[in-house]
């Protein structure tokens, strides 16, 4: 039996939105452990005695069509606080016959919720009286629900924060787990601790522990693979492998010719000769490089990615005998773009190499320790494995690699031309002492030709496009100010050093409404 099983919980409901395990990962920073689960599945905490509050998660569906979901008589029988978030604060006024309709006006974005009056939920949240907080709805409760009081409100939200102090109930309609949200972790602690009185029992040596015993309890006396790539994920993964079964694991490392420039040595180098990791080298460049000709959908080259890697891991565990399972560094952001974790409905954003690339029929079953946790928290818990910095603090990679940094199709030329681009804005970030401030940061090859001049030549060769973003979490990001020095630098390295580009731009699109890759 898992140790989780008897700490305090809280319960966070997924109705499908994207943001659903941002709310379990602000409940983890305030040292309390929580489960999220399908909302279809609550009879199964009927008879759950460490279960000290609710929250209902946002969701894509509209309250206001017949098929939206209603809330379920099961959770208000448990008689604890809950907490109702975007669609969930919808779902609870509709309950108890409060009013829905869809806005005139969406709010999509900041927005400045005002005090009307005091609540236990709100305690130090507002600054005079009004707080920056991030929407992301079409509907609004326009009916106070029965036995509920008005608490906030905003210009276009009448019933912005909405709560029921003699039943613990809350609802509010922004979303207090996004980073953009100014004081949103307040909210989270006020229920937390000021209503579910829960207590801290959650910390990272906790959570290893629990891990590790999950990889056990999972694998049992069968052998495992890890699809090691060097970047942080993986590195985890294979770490926290080692620690769990010993000798049972192999590593093994595809390099697709899709990687970074010299990244095969520097992974063969850390984990063969100083963690002293059985690994297996695949040299595959020419398999991917061919299995992509004249393909330009990205959705495309993420499935046939996610399966040629899925073949070769599969070809290689023959060799190995007795291997029953495959482990991926898959972390959370990875699940919510491909696919909902829990069943419940949420939208598609794209197909992860590692996820929603995957062939449906697989031969190896998964072993994914991290699809909970986001980047963050991953590289605390590679800290507490004794993970070095350099690894650490690397920028994410994505598994598709460069191919998703080549809009279009792709081919040796271009992606010998964007490993040089790429390799030049990395150095750069990292002799100006930028490297560590920023989350992720690449340089991609637009399919997009320009005239240029050079040497009183005309040139007409490719567009090189920069992407550098701060972030907490990869479910939401800001574009890097860099100075007008730094760009003039690393513009003149690139088209002075890579032949094929003669022009460089900088993206400046948060996310959302974009995301951190192009593709």
């Amino acid at each position: 039996m898992n140790k989780e099983k008897f700490l305090e919980k809280i319960i966070i409901i997924d109705y499908g939105s994207q943001f659903t395990q941002l709310i379990a990962r602000k409940v983890r920073e305030c040292g309390v452990y929580s489960e999220i689960i399908n909302f279809n599945k609550i009879k199964n905490l009927i008879n759950e005695k460490k279960i000290k509050g609710i929250i209902l998660s946002g969701g894509p569906l509209t309250i206001t069509k017949r098929k939206s979901e209603n809330l379920n008589n099961d959770i208000l029988n448990l008689n604890l606080p809950i907490l109702g978030i975007c669609y969930g604060h919808q779902i609870l006024a509709k309950k108890f016959n409060g009013k829905i309709k869809k806005s005139k006006t969406r709010e999509f974005g900041h927005a400045i919720v005002k005090s009307y009056s005091k609540s236990s939920i709100t305690k130090n949240f507002f600054n005079k009286n009004k707080s920056l907080v991030w929407m992301s709805h079409q509907d609004i409760v326009y009916k106070l629900p029965h036995g509920f009081k008005k608490v906030a409100f905003t210009n276009n939200s009448k019933y912005a924060i909405i709560t029921n102090e003699k039943k613990k109930y809350y609802g509010v309609q922004f979303h207090p787990e996004v980073s953009h949200t100014q004081n949103g972790k307040i909210i989270i602690k006020n229920f937390l601790f000021n209503i579910c009185k829960i207590k801290k029992t959650w910390n990272l040596k906790k959570q290893k522990e629990i891990l590790i015993s999950d990889i056990r309890e999972k694998v049992k006396n069968n052998k495992v693979i890890c699809a090691l790539s060097g970047g942080v994920d993986s590195s985890v993964v294979a770490l926290l492998l080692k620690k769990a079964i010993g000798k049972k694991l192999t590593c093994i490392f595809i390099n697709t010719g899709l990687l970074r420039k010299n990244e095969e040595y520097e992974v063969l180098n850390n984990f063969k000769k100083k963690f002293k990791l059985k690994l297996i080298y695949i040299d595959a460049s020419k398999t991917f490089l061919s299995s992509l000709k004249n393909v330009d959908n990205p959705e495309t080259k993420r499935k046939i990615i996610g399966k040629l890697f899925i073949k070769l891991f599969e070809k290689y565990a023959k060799k190995i005998k007795n291997v029953k399972f495959l482990a991926q560094g898959t972390l959370y952001p990875d699940l919510i773009e491909s696919k909902t974790v829990t069943g419940s409905p949420s939208s598609k954003i794209k197909s992860h190499h590692n996820v929603g690339g995957l062939p449906k029929r697989m031969k190896l079953n998964l072993v994914e320790p991290l699809n909970s946790l986001f980047k963050d928290e991953v590289r605390k818990l590679g800290k507490e494995l004794s993970l070095s910095n350099d690894l650490l603090l690397r920028h994410p990679f994505p598994g598709p690699g460069l191919a998703i940094r080549i809009p279009g199709k792709i081919t040796s030329e271009k992606i010998n031309i964007l490993k040089e681009a790429d390799h030049i804005f990395i150095n750069e970030l990292k002799k100006s002492k930028l490297y560590n401030k920023i989350w992720q940061a690449y340089a991609a090859l637009l399919p997009l030709k320009t005239v240029g001049v050079m040497g009183d030549k005309r040139t007409y060769e490719y567009t090189c496009l920069l992407r550098a973003v701060t972030s907490e979490d990869g479910m939401t990001a800001d574009f890097f100010p860099f100075s007008k020095n730094f760009f003039q630098n690393v513009s003149n390295n690139i088209i002075n050093s890579v032949s094929g580009i003669n022009r460089v731009v900088y993206d400046i699109t948060t996310k959302p409404p974009s995301t951190i890759e192009l593709e």
